[in-house]
């Protein structure tokens, strides 16, 4: 491995590539320290002082790599992105306009990724709009209420309130744009590098959580356990069922087509890491709506079962049941087996011992349950572990959720990227078959 990465740094286009995405995400880092124009950010230092942030903060924070907490220009951080993206997806199986874009190819994802970036900004100007409008009013998301005689903007005015929420806006349309840039340019999805990188950025500081409350021992502890769940999570990411797939020869005037053979892989996590994100968003809604709502038995009902600054059972419970829901319910949307058998038996081809048309959908939708069925289950334990190491053992647990899905995934997207460059070239590359 340590031959194929310095193999990758002597090809010069490739050495380029690395470097320029490295710049880029230097870049993104160093925008996630710049304060917003308003913000007391010596007062706000001093009350984040030791503090750490729960329910939709920490979830908000994770994914800015800390921006959040320093309400910096890009405070908002790619969390816009993502939820366009996903409104984007759902909205191919509910507007047959959207749908037929992206059955049009390359053009059609065009229009995709441009309506996803207007929605973005959209986004982005109501949560930045929301954000500022809590401050001013004395409420850190995450934090809770500030403490009386303290106020994050001490020039409050109607013009720096908008200069502030440009501000923010813009921040998320720059890093929305120096993701394109690392896509166009650079090594590897952009936009899924931000995230690593932001992600990556807070692991020291939660490693360092806990070795100043458990000590040492219970802190190579954690490393090691955390190592281990990333090789298990490694070979689960990689692991799926290859669907043999046959086409027929065709005449076409005097050239035959077909005759080949391939495959349709179906992986075990096939819906990768949304369905943690969705769960864990309507998860946060009742902990928000306490401060909406004036009934103190909703609010009691709440802090009993669904905080989850404190997971209780059915809490974790329920996360696990929802995260298991919402893997089936995307695999659901984002592959559909009429669709590919339709394809398989316009271009002749077929699945060994299976007829086309009807009975291919229904061999692929069985298949793809019994796998989606063991990969939702995969990701629900996933996704609660570091609750239930919260609840048992008091401290915050960095290996697990979003987190270690969305690091090892796109750490094995960079690196098949990054193979298949010195393959090209002959060199040999990082992941060996």
């Amino acid at each position: 491995m340590l031959r194929a990465f310095a193999n990758a740094f002597k090809i010069p286009d490739l050495r380029g590539k690395i470097f320029f995405t490295i710049a880029i995400i230097a870049v993104y880092r160093l925008g996630a320290h710049i304060p917003t124009p308003g913000v007391d950010f010596a007062t706000l230092q001093g009350f984040l002082a030791g503090a750490q942030a729960e329910g939709p903060g920490q979830l908000v924070n994770l994914f800015s790599g800390g921006a959040f907490n320093q309400l910096s220009v890009f405070a908002l951080g790619i969390m816009p992105y993502i939820t366009a993206s996903i409104i984007m997806q759902l909205l191919t199986v509910v507007i047959p306009k959207v749908e037929e874009w992206k059955k049009e190819g390359e053009t059609g994802q065009k229009k995709i990724n441009q309506w996803t970036r207007y929605l973005t900004v959209a986004l982005a100007l109501v949560q930045s709009t929301g954000l500022i409008v809590m401050i001013g009013q004395g409420n850190l998301l995450g934090f809770g209420q500030l403490p009386a005689g303290i106020t994050l903007i001490p020039e409050d005015s109607i013009p720096l309130r908008a200069l502030m929420i440009l501000t923010m806006t813009a921040g998320t349309a720059l890093i929305m744009y120096l993701g394109e840039l690392i896509s166009q340019r650079g090594v590897g999805n952009g936009m899924s590098l931000i995230i690593f990188s932001a992600i990556v950025s807070e692991i020291p500081n939660q490693g360092n959580a806990i070795l100043q409350a458990a000590g040492e021992m219970v802190f190579a502890v954690a490393v090691a356990v955390g190592l281990l769940l990333i090789v298990a999570v490694v070979f689960v990411e990689l692991g799926q069922r290859r669907i043999p797939v046959e086409y027929a020869k065709r005449q076409v005037g005097r050239r035959t087509y077909g005759g080949s053979q391939t495959y349709i892989p179906l992986k075990v996590n096939q819906s990768g890491v949304i369905p943690i994100i969705f769960a864990s968003s309507i998860l946060f809604i009742p902990s928000l709506t306490t401060g909406l709502i004036d009934n103190p038995a909703f609010t009691q009902f709440v802090e009993r079962h669904l905080n989850p600054e404190n997971p209780s059972f059915w809490f974790i419970a329920v996360y696990f049941g929802m995260t298991m829901f919402f893997a089936f319910f995307y695999t659901a949307i984002t592959f559909n087996p009429q669709d590919v058998a339709d394809n398989m038996k316009k271009y002749g081809g077929f699945i060994p011992g299976i007829r086309p048309g009807k009975p291919t959908a229904d061999y692929l939708d069985y298949v793809l349950t019994r796998i989606t069925s063991a990969g939702s289950i995969y990701l629900s334990i996933i996704a609660v572990l570091p609750l239930i190491v919260a609840a048992a053992a008091g401290l915050p647990f960095p290996f697990g959720g979003a987190m270690l899905l969305i690091v090892v995934g796109v750490g094995l997207n960079t690196m098949r990227q990054i193979e298949s460059q010195l393959l090209q070239r002959d060199y040999e590359g990082f992941i060996r078959s």
